[in-house]
């Protein structure tokens, strides 16, 4: 009786694109809460989060890695350009 391998998708991880865009996503997530202390924090977050959701799509499409963690790499992203569009579209 042979056991199925589980699916890839909840695997660490493969590519070296794939761990540099889960760390630009942590990376992000801390500088954006650590915007009290850090100056200009919150807009390396930004860059931070943008970039490495850059990175994972990259990974995903070219590279078809299907890690959990390089997917979640993708919010960050899509939360930024989210708070972008809002900035232009809804102005204080």
């Amino acid at each position: 009786m042979t056991r199925k391998s589980s699916s890839p998708l909840w695997h660490r991880p493969r590519t070296r694109l794939g761990w540099w865009a889960i760390g630009l996503a942590a990376a992000s997530i801390v500088l954006i809460l650590s915007y009290m202390i850090i100056p200009w924090g919150a807009m390396l977050g930004f860059i931070c989060g943008f970039v490495g959701g850059v990175i994972a799509l990259i990974t995903v499409i070219r590279q078809h890695e299907r890690s959990w963690l390089v997917f979640l790499c993708i919010l960050p992203m899509v939360w930024v350009l989210l708070f972008i569009l809002g900035e232009f579209l809804i102005p204080h």
